[in-house]
Parts: structure tokens; C-alpha cells; sequence
């Protein structure tokens, strides 16, 4: 038991199933740059307390400087005895400086040495995957922007319910993603609080100065309590948290171009870059990279589930099971980084049909337009659903669409104690009086919380065809 770092008052072996279930070095070798940041700010503290003399720290951080040469050409060899990446660049470090090497873990634990790595690798992991959010954000925008013009069904229940932007559909998107991002940052700040330092829970007796650690390693602020420090993985649980509602709107919006580009709808058609095949049927064209992004959401929800369920049963101060943080947040990096980037590449490659955007139009549509120039009129707006409603059921039963109902159409659709002909012959020529509705007015009269300066008030072309 020699080899390990706790195997002094240990006499027998561990067994090899033991051995196999309690490593970690086959994945937190990630971990190997932030793990050697750490080790070279902490060999500074322990030079300063007077722990190290210069002579003891240059040789420490030139072996350290020499091992992470290593790991970044490829050459590092992972020993069998290796537990985890600490035990590993120990071992190595004592091979090229001897037992000098020893020295660097006084008063520091793999508790608080652990929590201050993974933290290390979120800094950098969440500002790459910060930047991809931003740019897909960014994407939408771009293409909302130069798209303004086209209109399309909107759907509630994948019913058709009213006509909407295009741009305005990209921008509801860009909208969900851009509170992702706050989150994100968020989330931020409670991983930018330095444990190191802390010792296994009861602190560090070495007068190691914390506030020189959070300067070298760039921490915003430092740990108030040594046992919540090593063990507490809210941010863990907040990173998986951001990512979990990250993924639900990203299969959201998956979901709505997967049901867009099929030949059903036909509205938009994504280009090969992000399409597959069949093996059988050769005319198939597949949204695979949408299919991907909507179940890679099922994914990292199972990694919140997962560290949920390993949290709610521990007691205080750090055991075993938080070895499972780390591939849950390695695992869910990897999995923004790619659907992000794949996301982008979708948005911006893919071609809309606008023609047949606007043939799905229909008239019924306007049926909650139709009640509100009744409550111009005076009406009251449930007397006024109730009659269009009406004249949509009465425009079905004659199989005909509601703009081609005629004048004593409806004149015969009564509510309350009111009709339609309480409205002056030309004001209830409905299909010539309200079917003719410009961009410009339903952008203004219709939809009050268009955001002016992406829908500009400027635009007059008819949604619907002259009657």
C-alpha cells in the first residue's frame, strides 16, 4: 500500500474489483492542467508560510512545468497504481525531483485540492460555451433581421391559430436562449469562490495566505467555511441545472424545424451539412442533427437527476460519492459545446420557403383579428368572440372559407341581443373591410409587443390576397 497517498496505516491490499471501482484517473486526467495550476500556486503559499524554502519551490515548478509538458505533447504515461490525476502528477513529480516532491501536499487534502480543479475547469469550460450561446443568440438575431418580411402560420397546439413573423418565431428562441445566458453567468459567480486552502474540512494551520491563492489562480473571492467549502457542489447542481433548461429550449426549437421541414409543412429545408440519409430509401433527407439536439436534452437531464439523487443522502463535509460530479460536468460540457455549435450551423445554413409559408395562411386565422375590429366598433369582446366564432362555424358548414361569407351571412349570425347588422353595410363587408389588413397594421394595431426595432412600422403589404 505504499503506492498511495493514504497507505500508511493500511497493511493489506485492496482488492482489484475495489481497486477498479474506486479509480478515477480514466476520466479526471481532465483535470490534469487546472490540477498542475493548483499544485504551482499552492507550492508559492507554502515557499511564503516559510514551508518551502526558494531553492525547494524552483525545483517543485520546474518538475511541475515539466509534467504538464508532458500531458500537453501526449507523452505522460498513467500508471496502474495511478488513482486519480492528483495521485498521478504527485508520483510523476516525485520521479524527476525525488522526495522533495513530498513536500507540496502539506496541509493541502485532495478535498479541498479537488473542488478548487474542477472549479478551475468550469472557469474555462463555462466562457467557451458562454461564447457558442452567444453566437447562436447572435445568429437568430442576424437572420430575424434580414427575414423581417416573411409570414407564416403561428401554432398553438400544432393547430394553426394566428399569422406571425418569421423573424418574430427566431426571435422567441433568441429570447429563451439569451435567459440561458444570464444564468450562465450566474452560475459564474458561485464557481469563482476559491476553497483551496481548506484542508480536508477543519482548514489549513499553516498560516498559508488564501488571499495570494485566490490572486494567482483568479478567483473572485475565497471560501468563509472550510467544511462547506470541500464538499458543497451547489454550483455543480446549478451548472446542470442551466444546462438542463439550455437543452429544453434548444429541443424546443429543434422540435418546431423538425415539423417545419418536412414535406407536410415544406417551410424550410436544411442544407446537407447537417442532414443524413437512409440506407434503404434513397430519396430520404434526415434532420438528424435537430434529432440529436432534441434527445442530447434527455441526456443531460439524467446527469441532473443523477447528482440530485447523489447529494440528497450525505451527511456533512466530503465523501466518496462526490467522484461522480465529474463526469456528469464533463460529459455535459462536452455535450453543449457540440449541440451549440451544431445549433448555429442549422440556424444559419437552412433555407425557408416563403411562398410556402404564406399559402399555409388561411383566413380563419384572422378570426381573433375579426373579433377585435368588433371591439373597435363598440362591442364587447366576449359578444364579439362569440360572433366570430359564429362566422367561423357558419363559413364551415357552408364549406367555404370566412372571407367569402356574404353580406347576409353575416347579417344572420346574432349574439346576445345583437347582430353583425348593427354594423353599417360597408363596415360588415368584412372580407373587403378587415381581410385587407397591411403588415403595418397588424404590426401596430395587433401586435403591441413587437419588439420597434426589429419590426419596423414601415412595411405595407398585404397579408392576404386582394378579395
Amino acid at each position: 500500500m505504499g503506492d498511495k497517498l493514504w497507505g500508511g496505516r493500511f497493511s493489506g491490499s485492496t482488492d482489484p474489483i475495489m481497486e477498479k471501482l474506486n479509480s478515477s484517473i480514466a476520466y479526471d486526467q481532465r483535470l490534469s492542467e487546472v490540477d498542475i495550476q493548483g499544485s504551482m500556486a499552492y507550492a508559492k503559499a507554502l515557499e511564503k508560510a516559510g514551508i518551502l524554502t526558494k531553492t525547494e519551490l524552483e525545483k517543485i515548478l520546474s518538475g511541475l512545468e515539466k509534467i504538464s509538458e508532458e500531458w500537453s505533447k501526449g507523452v505522460f504515461v498513467v500508471k496502474q497504481s495511478d488513482e486519480d490525476i492528483h495521485t498521478a502528477n504527485e508520483r510523476r513529480l516525485k520521479e524527476l525531483i525525488g522526495d522533495i516532491a513530498g513536500k507540496l501536499h502539506t496541509g493541502r487534502s485532495r478535498n479541498d485540492q479537488v473542488v478548487t480543479d474542477l472549479k478551475l475547469f468550469m472557469k474555462n469550460s463555462l466562457s467557451i460555451i458562454s461564447t457558442h450561446l452567444l453566437q447562436l443568440i447572435k445568429t437568430l438575431v442576424e437572420r430575424a433581421a434580414i427575414e423581417i418580411d416573411v409570414i407564416l402560420p403561428g401554432y398553438t397546439h400544432l393547430q394553426k391559430a394566428q399569422p406571425i413573423r418569421w423573424s418574430q418565431f427566431l426571435l422567441s428562441h433568441a429570447v429563451a436562449l439569451t435567459r440561458d445566458s444570464e444564468r450562465l453567468g450566474e452560475v459564474k459567480k458561485r464557481i469563482n469562490v476559491l476553497p483551496l486552502g481548506s484542508g480536508a474540512l477543519a482548514g489549513n494551520p499553516l498560516d498559508i495566505d488564501r488571499e495570494m491563492l485566490r490572486s494567482e489562480l483568479e478567483f473572485a473571492s475565497i471560501s468563509l467555511n472550510s467544511m462547506d467549502a470541500i464538499s458543497e457542489r451547489d454550483f455543480v447542481v446549478e451548472f446542470l441545472s442551466f444546462a438542463t433548461l439550455l437543452m429544453i429550449h434548444l429541443s424546443k426549437m429543434a422540435e418546431d424545424l423538425i415539423i417545419y421541414s418536412t414535406s407536410e409543412f415544406g417551410f424550410l429545408t436544411l442544407s446537407d451539412a447537417f442532414s443524413t440519409g437512409s440506407s434503404l430509401m434513397p430519396q430520404k433527407k434526415n434532420p438528424d442533427s435537430l434529432e440529436l439536439i432534441r434527445s442530447k436534452a434527455g441526456r443531460v437531464f439524467g446527469r441532473l437527476a443523477s447528482i440530485l439523487m447523489v447529494l440528497k443522502g450525505l451527511p456533512s463535509t466530503y465523501n466518496k460519492d462526490l467522484q461522480e460530479d465529474k463526469e456528469a460536468v464533463f460529459d455535459v460540457v462536452d455535450t453543449l459545446t457540440a449541440v451549440l455549435q451544431v445549433a448555429t450551423g442549422v440556424i444559419s445554413t437552412l433555407q425557408i420557403s416563403k411562398e410556402n409559408m404564406e399559402k399555409a395562411l388561411t383566413p380563419e386565422m384572422l378570426a381573433t383579428d375579426l373579433a377585435l375590429y368588433l371591439v373597435r366598433k363598440g362591442v364587447p369582446f366576449r359578444q364579439a368572440h362569440t360572433a366570430s366564432g359564429k362566422a367561423v362555424h357558419l363559413a364551415e358548414t357552408k364549406g367555404i372559407t370566412i372571407n367569402k361569407l356574404s353580406l347576409e351571412d353575416l347579417k344572420s349570425i346574432r349574439f346576445v341581443s345583437l347582430s353583425l347588422c348593427h354594423i353599417s353595410p360597408q363596415e360588415a363587408g368584412i372580407s373587403l373591410a378587415f381581410y385587407k389588413l397591411s403588415y403595418d397594421a397588424f404590426t401596430k394595431q395587433t401586435r403591441p409587443d413587437s419588439t420597434p426595432e426589429i419590426f419596423p412600422a414601415s412595411i405595407s403589404v398585404l397579408l392576404l390576397p386582394s378579395l
